[in-house]
C-alpha cells in the first residue's frame, strides 16, 4: 500500500524534471526493440472515451499538441464516448500493443468501472499498461453557509448521532462524489443518506437552497460559492491542502488515510514495449512543465501528478482495491 504522504508526487519543475525526462528518453531509445525498429514511424491515436469539449478531451488535446513535435509524428485525438468512458477504454484495451493507440483514461474507466459493472468487457487492472498519471482533482466536503456544522468533527458527530440524518447530493450513483461519501461513511463509522441527481448542477442548486445538507463537490465549481459566502467548506478529500481553498483542512486530518480524487492519465494496451512507455512518459513529463499546460492545470484546479508507469500501476491497483471495498460495503451496483 502506498503511504498517504507519498500518494501523490507533485511534478517538480525545472532542471531536475527535464534531466529525468532526458534520461528516460535516452534509455528508451537505446533499449527498446520496438524503438530500435523506428517507433514511432506513423501517427499515434490518443483515444478520449468521452464526447468533445469536456475537460478530459481538452486535456488530451493539450498533451497531444505538446508531445507531437518531440515524437516526430502527429498525435491525433479520437473521441469514442459511451457508457461512462468504457466504450473508448475497451477499444484501446483490444488494440494492438504497438504504441500507436493510447487512452486518456479516468478514474471511472480505469478503476471504478471494474468494481461497479459485472459485464465490463475489459479488466482495468490487467488490460492496460500505464504510461503516466497526469493530473488529479480532489473534492471538497461542503455544507450550506448557514449550517450549524462548522468543522469535520461537527459533521462526523452529527452523522454519528443518527444514521442517515445527513443528506448528501451527487451527480448520480457510482460517481466519484458518491463513492467519496461512501468511503467517508465507511472510514468514520457513519451512514449518510445518498440523494442522487441528474448532474452536479442540480445537486449544487439544492444544497444552496437548503434541500440537502451536504455535498462532496468539485472544487472548481464549489469554490465560486465558497468565495461568495454561500457554502462552507469542511474538508478536502486529497492528501494535502488545495491551492484554491487555502486553510481548508484535508479529511485525513480526522480520518487518517482517507483519500478520494478523480484523476486522468495516459494508458496503452497491456503488453506494450516498456521502452515505448518510458519514452511516452518522458515526453509527457517534459510537456507538463510548459507554461501552456501549467496555466491550464491551475485554471481548472488540477493537481499535477507526473507518476511513472510503475508508480501509476501501483496507484491504480490500490484504487481498484479501495473502491472495490467501498462498493461491496455499500452494496452499490449499476448493472
Amino acid at each position: 500500500m502506498i503511504n498517504r504522504h507519498t500518494r501523490r508526487n507533485l511534478l517538480q519543475l525545472g532542471a531536475a524534471t527535464l534531466a529525468g525526462a532526458a534520461f528516460l528518453a535516452g534509455t528508451a531509445l537505446t533499449s527498446g526493440t520496438a524503438l530500435a525498429q523506428g517507433w514511432p514511424d506513423r501517427p499515434i491515436t490518443l483515444v478520449v472515451p468521452f464526447p468533445p469539449g469536456g475537460s478530459t478531451d481538452v486535456l488530451a488535446r493539450q498533451i497531444a499538441e505538446q508531445i507531437a513535435g518531440p515524437l516526430g509524428q502527429p498525435v491525433v485525438v479520437e473521441n469514442r464516448g459511451g457508457a461512462g468512458g468504457t466504450v473508448g477504454a475497451n477499444h484501446v484495451a483490444q488494440s494492438a500493443p504497438d504504441g500507436y493507440t493510447l487512452l486518456m483514461g479516468v478514474t471511472g474507466s480505469n478503476a471504478i468501472s471494474g468494481v461497479l459493472r459485472s459485464d465490463l468487457p475489459y479488466d482495468p487492472g490487467t488490460d492496460f499498461a500505464p504510461v503516466a498519471l497526469v493530473v488529479s482533482s480532489p473534492l471538497v466536503l461542503t455544507v450550506h453557509a448557514d449550517s450549524d456544522i462548522h468543522t469535520l468533527d461537527d459533521f462526523i458527530a452529527a452523522a454519528a448521532a443518527e444514521p442517515e440524518a445527513i443528506t448528501h447530493g451527487t451527480p448520480g450513483v457510482g460517481t466519484s462524489m458518491h463513492l467519496a461519501a461512501e468511503l467517508f461513511g465507511l472510514e468514520s463509522g457513519t451512514s449518510l443518506l445518498h440523494v442522487p441527481y441528474q448532474g452536479s448542477a442540480a445537486a449544487i442548486a439544492d444544497l444552496l437552497g437548503g434541500s440537502i445538507d451536504a455535498m462532496f463537490a468539485d472544487i472548481l465549481v464549489a469554490s465560486e460559492y465558497i468565495a461568495a459566502g454561500r457554502l462552507r467548506p469542511l474538508g478536502v478529500t486529497g492528501d494535502q491542502e488545495h491551492f484554491m481553498l487555502e486553510g481548508v483542512p484535508t479529511i485525513d486530518t480526522v480520518l487518517p488515510g482517507y483519500f478520494a480524487a478523480s484523476w486522468q492519465g495516459v494508458f496503452a494496451p497491456a503488453g506494450t514495449d516498456p521502452a515505448i512507455l518510458e519514452r511516452l512518459h518522458a515526453e509527457i513529463s517534459t510537456a507538463m512543465t510548459s507554461d501552456t499546460l501549467q496555466t491550464f492545470f491551475r485554471d481548472r484546479g488540477f493537481l499535477v501528478e507526473g507518476r511513472n508507469p510503475d508508480n501509476t500501476m501501483a496507484f491504480i491497483t490500490e484504487e481498484i482495491e479501495k473502491w472495490g471495498r467501498v462498493v461491496e460495503a455499500a452494496g452499490i451496483s449499476v448493472d
